[in-house]
């Protein structure tokens, strides 16, 4: 497998390798996977369709090539040929799909979910589906009836989560890109874990059509890759409006984004970086993470960019007002799994009220049923009065001072996470302990704007991958990818390359 989308696009075009390769390398990988005493599980399947799609590729690259238009078909279909993975909540028409969860056990998508259908338009090829946390809540991928997704740096540690399956995939070199998706840090989190670039774009950007919901007013699919280009790209070929999704927008500058270049050295120097007093607290912050960020900043000081440290005191509500809010929307989006509509039914004929509990029971996992309970008893009146309204109240004010701080800075500055890594098996009875993972992350999608993990560096003691984020104002990815491309210039191999 090649290492960035250009590199593969270059080979196929020049007959150096051929889409049929690609697939096959993926498929043989997978294969040898699920034997390995210590098994990656980064994919749950391979799909079975993916060699036909292959070699129809292969067809139209080799006929364009005898006529001399390879470059025009490249330049109509940009990613012909090219694999990439998909989790496992993100619809693939006529594949499976669980959410890594035994409640969906056998329910096919009988449709492309609008990314997928944007992707398949440019040629692309989805792998098969990835493994996940269960419906996406979780923050390790160890809440998934598939067992945990390993971490390819080191197996003894986890991938992060929810969206661990794909992010281990693209840093295992098992796919080039992948697609996960974000509710309170889903993507940038398994990045930083992995030791790849992950996007975490404007809320309304990708099309939620054909993706599973978690909590609906924050869920974001995001992309997965070893660069800024290899994100950008894919990014801009999915954005935009669509009319099966009101929140969708339009995204401005693709062609910037298509093409990406770095900010320029006067760019550079006319940049504001803004740091949020409330996230320099090391308390619980890993010294090397600490080290990391320092490190970062002094990059940005050393590219001539003004940086300040602000004060956004509702900030340190964030990670409180997110899990109100996205428990809440998750005990109503999950109420739809009942044994009688599609997946799983445990019919005991005792009648629909006892099927639907027993399904429910015997369906879901222990974290999902904990976000459920939650969620219920949140927005249960009698009990728990206004804390959604409040919790609602306390976002608003987030949007409104971090709007605030973008009307003066360009860049929000922050770690993605407190810790590397963590070992697996050292979290996951502590669920407490495993929401402080968000932390850092969760401000971004409670403000709804785009926010991109970097490879930082590594861990002293077991070379665990560290990442940093770049949070822009909405609708502002280009900058933020271009700020990326600069990091990537000037640090090649921060992130840890594993061969699969």
């Amino acid at each position: 497998m090649f290492y960035t989308i250009k590199e593969t696009r270059d080979a196929l075009k020049s007959g150096k390798t051929t889409s049929v390769q690609l697939v096959k390398e993926a498929s043989e990988t997978f294969e040898k996977d699920k034997s390995a005493a210590i098994p990656l599980n980064a994919f749950i399947e391979i799909y079975d369709d993916i060699l036909a799609k292959a070699e129809a590729a292969d067809k139209e690259i080799e006929e364009s090539r005898k006529n001399g238009s390879v470059d025009a078909l490249f330049e109509q279909k940009p990613l012909l040929g090219i694999p990439y993975a998909l989790k496992d909540n993100i619809s693939s028409k006529g594949h499976k799909l669980t959410c890594a969860s035994k409640i969906l056990e056998g329910y096919v998508a009988p449709y492309n979910a609008t990314v997928v259908n944007r992707l398949e338009k440019a040629g692309a090829i989805p792998l098969g589906r990835c493994n996940q946390d269960e419906f996406a809540m979780g923050s390790s991928t160890e809440y998934s009836c598939y067992g945990p997704t390993r971490n390819p740096i080191n197996r003894e540690y986890v991938s992060g989560g929810s969206s661990g399956g794909s992010t281990a995939a693209v840093a295992a070199n098992q796919a080039l890109f992948g697609l996960g998706t974000e509710t309170g840090g889903s993507v940038r989190l398994p990045a930083s874990y992995c030791g790849i670039y992950g996007l975490k774009p404007t809320y309304g950007v990708l099309s939620r059509w054909g993706v599973v919901a978690y909590g609906s007013s924050l869920d974001q699919v995001g992309i997965l890759g070893h660069s800024p280009a290899d994100i950008a790209e894919p990014l801009s070929l999915m954005c935009g409006v669509d009319m099966y999704d009101d929140t969708s927008a339009d995204l401005p500058e693709v062609e910037k984004i298509k093409n990406l270049t770095a900010l320029s050295a006067d760019e550079l120097k006319k940049l504001k970086v803004a740091i949020p007093k409330q996230f320099l607290k090391t308390e619980g912050a890993d010294p090397d993470v600490v080290a990391c960020f320092e490190n970062t900043r002094k990059w940005l000081e050393e590219k001539g960019a003004s940086i300040e440290v602000v004060d956004i005191p509702v900030l340190d509500a964030s990670i409180a007002s997110y899990y109100v809010i996205a428990l809440s929307e998750a005990a109503s989006n999950l109420s739809r799994f009942d044994g009688i509509r599609y997946g799983r039914r445990v019919d005991n004929g005792k009648g629909y009220d006892e099927l639907y509990v027993e399904t429910r029971s015997e369906g879901f996992g222990p974290e999902v049923k904990r976000r459920i309970v939650i969620g219920n008893y949140v927005l249960s009146e009698q009990f728990s009065g206004d804390t959604y309204k409040k919790g609602m109240t306390v976002r608003a004010r987030i949007q409104k001072e971090v709007a605030a701080v973008f009307e003066k800075f360009d860049i929000i500055l922050c770690p993605t996470c407190p810790t590397a890594a963590f070992k697996l098996g050292s979290k996951v009875d502590d669920p407490l302990e495993m929401y402080l993972s968000d932390l850092y992350t969760t401000f971004v999608n409670l403000a709804r704007i785009p926010s991109i993990n970097i490879p930082a560096g590594k861990t002293q003691k077991d070379g665990m991958p560290i990442g940093m984020q770049f949070a822009g104002k909405m609708f502002n990815e280009s900058l933020i990818l271009r700020l990326a491309q600069n990091w990537e210039e000037d640090h090649k191999g921060c992130g840890i390359p594993v061969k699969a």
